[in-house]
Parts: C-alpha cells; sequence; structure tokens
C-alpha cells in the first residue's frame, strides 16, 4: 500500500509545486497597486481561480480567505476570487457512515431514529445530513469528508517548503513573508477541521448573543459530537438571499439587521473573537421571525490591546478624522522597511474623506474601509494585522445580509451608534470601584518602593559602579556570523596554503606518482579543491539576505 501511495503523494506535490511556481513568476502577488486591467490580467486572473479549484479542498479554503487579502493580491483577482464557491458534489453517504459511526462509537440506527442520507448542504471539507434523535429533536449532523485532514496536511507542507524558499532568496518573499501567511492559513484550515472547538464556539456565541432575542445561534448536542462530526440543533428558515419583496413589506427586518450588527460588533470589541464567516448563505430567516447564525468554523480571537485599538480606528473613521485612522492603524502594525508614512497618511487620510461624504456611487463601505486600509499600507510598505482583514471581511458580510434584510438601513449610522455605546460602557468599567482599587494598589506599591530604587542608583553613580549590561551576546546572531566569518577565512587561507604548498612540490621529482604527478601534491590539490568548493557552495546554500528591518507601532 504504502509503495503505492508515494507516486501519487508526488505527483500531487509537483502539481501544487508547478501552480505556486506558475503564479509567482506571473506575478500574481505584490501588484495591489494595479490600476489598469487588460484583459489578459482578467483571463489571467479567471485562470488562476480555476486552477485553485481544480487542486482541491485545500485550494478552494485558500483562495476564499484570499479573496479579501487586498494587501496581497491585486483587485483584478480578488473580483474573479470573489465567484469561488465551495458547493461540491456530494460524498456517497456510503463513504461518511463509517466515520459518523466510529465518531459516536455507536451504530446509525442506534444513534439516530431517523436519519436523511440526502444532504442539506455539500461542501469541500463536510457536508450536512437532516437528523431526528430517540426523543424527537431535529438535529442537522455535520460529517467531515474522508481523507480531507490527511490531504490538508500534506497540500499544506508542501505550500510551507515553497514559502520558506521564496522568504529566503527573493525580495518579495522577505517583505510579504509567504511563512506567516500559510502559518495563518494553516491555523484556520485546522481549527475548521475541529467540529469539537466549533461547538465551543456555538455555545459561546449562543451564550453571549441570547441579549439579542431577535437573534438565534443552534446549541450543539454534545453527546452525538466529537472532532469530525458536529450535531446541532436544527433550524429550518428561509436564506436572506431569498427573502422577497412581499415579505420585506409584511414583516420588519430592520430590527433584525440592527440586532445582527449589534451583536456582531459586540463580539468583536466586548469579546474580543470576530466570526469570520457570516455570509448570507449562513444566515436564515427562521418561522417564528428571528434570525439564525450557522456556520462557526472560523472564529478569530483579537487580543485586548488590539481590540481597543480597532474600535478607536472604526470611531475615528465614521467621524471622519483620517488622520486618526492612519495612526491607529499605524501602531497596531508592522512598519517594514523604507515604510513611507506620509503617504499612507495622506491616502488614508483621502480615503477616509471619500467614506465620511460617501454615496452609493462611491460604493465605500465599512468593510471596504478595512480592506482598502490594508491594501494601501502595502502599497507603503506597513503589514496590517490579519484582524484587520478579517474584520473587513465579516463587516463586508454583514453588510450584504443587511442589505438582503432591509436595503433601506444606514449601515454607517447603525454602526456609529453602537460603537460609541461601546465605548461608554467601557469608560464606565475602567472607573468601577474594583478596577479604580487595583489601580491604587498598583500605584502604591510603585510609590512605596520608588525612594530605596532612586538611592540605589544615586548611591551606584556616587560610587562611580554604576554599570550597563548587555546580556545574550555570545549566544547572539551576531557571534554566530563573526564565527562564520572566522572559519571561512580560516578555510580560504588553508586552501590558498595547500595550493601554494601542492604547486611547489610539484617541481619535486619522486618516484612515487599518481597519473604522473607526484602523489603528495596532487592529494593537496585534491583537499585544496575539495575546500574550496565546500566554502563556495556553503555560501551560495546558507548565506542569505538580512531580512528587512521591522519595527512596530507604539503598544500604547
Amino acid at each position: 500500500m504504502a509503495a503505492t501511495e508515494k507516486p501519487g503523494a508526488f505527483d500531487r506535490s509537483s502539481r501544487i509545486m508547478r501552480f505556486a511556481l506558475k503564479y509567482y513568476r506571473a506575478g500574481v502577488f505584490g501588484n495591489v497597486g494595479m490600476t489598469r486591467v487588460r484583459p489578459e490580467d482578467v483571463r489571467k486572473a479567471e485562470e488562476f481561480v480555476d486552477d485553485l479549484e481544480a487542486l482541491g479542498p485545500t485550494f478552494v479554503k485558500i483562495g476564499q480567505a484570499l479573496s479579501t487579502r487586498t494587501d496581497l493580491l491585486a483587485p483584478v483577482y480578488l473580483d474573479a476570487l470573489k465567484r469561488m464557491q465551495d458547493d461540491v458534489h456530494p460524498v456517497p453517504f456510503a463513504e461518511l457512515q463509517p466515520i459518523l459511526e466510529d465518531a459516536l462509537g455507536v451504530r446509525l440506527s442506534k444513534a439516530f431514529a431517523y436519519f436523511d442520507e440526502e444532504p442539506l448542504g455539500a461542501a469541500s471539507l463536510a457536508q450536512v445530513h437532516r437528523a431526528t434523535l430517540h426523543d424527537g429533536r431535529e438535529v442537522a449532523v455535520k460529517i467531515q469528508r474522508p481523507g480531507v485532514e490527511d490531504l490538508i496536511h500534506a497540500d499544506l507542507a508542501v505550500l510551507d517548503r515553497f514559502a520558506r524558499g521564496a522568504d529566503r532568496f527573493t525580495s518579495i518573499g522577505q517583505r510579504m513573508r509567504f511563512v506567516d501567511i500559510v502559518g495563518e492559513m494553516q491555523r484556520a484550515l485546522l481549527a475548521e477541521l475541529d467540529y469539537l472547538d466549533e461547538a465551543e464556539s456555538l455555545d459561546r456565541f449562543r451564550e453571549r448573543l441570547s441579549v439579542y432575542p431577535e437573534l438565534f445561534v443552534p446549541a450543539p448536542v454534545w453527546d452525538y459530537t466529537s472532532l469530525r462530526v458536529l450535531t446541532m440543533e436544527y433550524a429550518p428558515g428561509t436564506k436572506v438571499t431569498d427573502i422577497s419583496g412581499l415579505l420585506r413589506t409584511e414583516n420588519d427586518y430592520g430590527s433584525l439587521a440592527r440586532a445582527l450588527l449589534k451583536g456582531y460588533l459586540d463580539q468583536v470589541f466586548v469579546h474580543g473573537e470576530i466570526h469570520a464567516d457570516p455570509h448570507p448563505g449562513n444566515v436564515l430567516v427562521l418561522h417564528d421571525q428571528r434570525l439564525a447564525l450557522l456556520d462557526f468554523g472560523m472564529v478569530a480571537h483579537v487580543p485586548p490591546r488590539q481590540r481597543e485599538r480597532l474600535l478607536k480606528l472604526v470611531l475615528a473613521a465614521v467621524d471622519g478624522r483620517g488622520e486618526d485612522v492612519a495612526a491607529e492603524s499605524i501602531a497596531i502594525s508592522s512598519r517594514l522597511e523604507n515604510f513611507d508614512e506620509a503617504r499612507y497618511v495622506h491616502e488614508v487620510s483621502q480615503l477616509v474623506a471619500r467614506y465620511a461624504v460617501r454615496s452609493e456611487r462611491l460604493g465605500l463601505s465599512e468593510g471596504r474601509l478595512l480592506l482598502e486600509l490594508a491594501r494601501i499600507g502595502s502599497d507603503c510598505r506597513l503589514r496590517m494585522p490579519p484582524a484587520t482583514t478579517l474584520l473587513g471581511k465579516t463587516m463586508l458580510n454583514l453588510e450584504s445580509v443587511c442589505n438582503a434584510l432591509e436595503p433601506e438601513l444606514d449601515v454607517k449610522q447603525a454602526v456609529e451608534k453602537h460603537a460609541y455605546q461601546i465605548l461608554r460602557k467601557r469608560l464606565q468599567s475602567s472607573l468601577s470601584p474594583r478596577r479604580l482599587g487595583m489601580e491604587a494598589l498598583e500605584t502604591q506599591q510603585l510609590l512605596r518602593g520608588a525612594p530605596r530604587k532612586v538611592a540605589d542608583i544615586l548611591s551606584l553613580v556616587a560610587d562611580n559602579k554604576l554599570r550597563v549590561q548587555l546580556g545574550g551576546l555570545e549566544e547572539s546572531h551576531l557571534m554566530e556570523s563573526l564565527q562564520k566569518i572566522a572559519n571561512r577565512i580560516s578555510t580560504g587561507i588553508i586552501t590558498a596554503a595547500l595550493i601554494v604548498g601542492a604547486a611547489m612540490l610539484a617541481q619535486i621529482r619522486t618516484t612515487f606518482t599518481l597519473f604522473g604527478y607526484p602523489a603528495f601534491a596532487l592529494v593537496m590539490f585534491v583537499v585544496a579543491g575539495a575546500l574550496g568548493v565546500t566554502l563556495v557552495v556553503s555560501a551560495l546554500l546558507s548565506d542569505r539576505k538580512v531580512r528587512p528591518r521591522e519595527e512596530r507601532g507604539p503598544s500604547d
């Protein structure tokens, strides 16, 4: 069996490497500022999407992740990626049944009173079936497709090798850090394959969104959930994209849209979690006029400090304060070498000004604003954190859902109003007795220890004993580089000495010869040649360019 797997694995690796080299050479990455689109660019972008889909589930998911990365791809490629769908032909249930029974530890008939073998939906990683438990509850069962986890691991390993080579030997790789991009995608994909993690996300979002009665998150059925199978409440309803104009006139969907925006803003700026995939296909209007939110496989976590910065950025944007938006985005980003701050501030200010007075004709929304910030940052050599583009993607999806529910809803006004409410609550919590007590205690400890520390410093200065010690220098890259230089100089000197010595010995007549030359001189020539070749090969393979300097923005 192993013998038949190796050729297949090698062929798969070759296909991926050919794909990566093809589009790397074509300049897919690094042309984010492309403004003039030629017909051949459109054809190339369509071919790029076709090739992604042909490579299977890993690359379908990668394409979806890239579809909002305005900091990585030119607009023509982003437009082509938007058509990429995750709808695939369903797997016959006979192939899924062993996975289901193995995950649950019982036979199908023992676990369910009824199980519909026709799927409700099929995607590249899983498909969903409707079933009924023995206690009468209707559930939806999400089953991972066979072999998909091994395929994703193998594909990402190939991409990681290519990314490491590109980062090491190319300037664009050193600037964009393809290894980090592949690692980010790997974490997202593997998290999406962990259905226990998704079940926990369902529980968390269900609890936190319970303050909004208009929203419904299905509860997981833990006894029927495992790493590869997720069972949850079945939510019958209508996709928001299928709502007719007649239904809108008969029902008030505006309250549902506002509750959805508020709930997701709370998740991001209060709880620090971004549900990155609330697209219209994952939002249903239930028969009791609630919104059901599905598919919590892609959830990103935002650290508290970054969360505060993003909130300030959004508030500055809705107020039209372009320079403040630029300052906050710089603060949460990495400034690459040759970062053009003046250009970045100017372009962001222009962008925010257009956003502040936007109209339907301009088509500039909250989500698009965040994605444009990432694109401008890439042009100006500023790397924004992934949370920015994830939040932009989430906002775009929310705007699509809200537009389907209530086309007349002013999303900007709703975002601005609730964001200020979040800010007020945060300020109130910072003035709570517990928070003030903790800060008073820290201040007391600082004041109590300050006189002694100042006296110690003054004493050292007075006695001329103040020293500044740099630790770890002997273990640093500087010492390693100096040792490499010394070793190579020594090797070069030895090689030259061997060549000179061999040339001198070659002039001495001796009866001990090889191929007609003095044996000892010939051996010295061979050793010198081997050392020289080794030195050159080592320099070519192990020497690398200095990584472009990065500088983080201020942390507070």
